[in-house]
């Protein structure tokens, strides 16, 4: 979608933290962080919401749950939420499917 921020996202039209890629997905520190690990990850391909990409691509479901999980297990102590809001009355305020992974502890760096 042209006005999409997150398309644009993963365009490279406007400029992300990223965390982390792959073909079908990418990872980026959310601009407003309520947590100290807040990261989005949002499929490539552009969806509603959560709802409307388990309906249309049970295949494109899996693959974002699994690379959300890499992403949680590489930048968490290993305790995260992983939160997808539907709708706006359900605090969605990006209109492209994206997942929050938030955890209070960061993973250690190791020595």
């Amino acid at each position: 979608m042209s006005d999409c921020i997150f398309c644009k996202i993963v365009a490279g039209e406007i400029p992300s933290n990223k965390v982390a890629e792959n073909e079908h997905a990418l990872a980026f520190h959310d601009i407003n962080p309520e947590q100290p690990v807040h990261i989005l990850v949002v499929p490539k391909r552009h969806f509603t919401d959560v709802a409307d990409l388990s309906l249309n691509d049970t295949a494109a479901v899996a693959q974002l749950m699994n690379f959300a999980a890499q992403v949680a297990t590489e930048n968490t102590n290993g305790h995260f939420r992983l939160q997808f809001n539907t709708g706006e009355q359900a605090g969605q305020t990006v209109f492209h499917v994206h997942g929050h992974i938030l955890s209070r502890h960061a993973k250690e760096a190791s020595a």
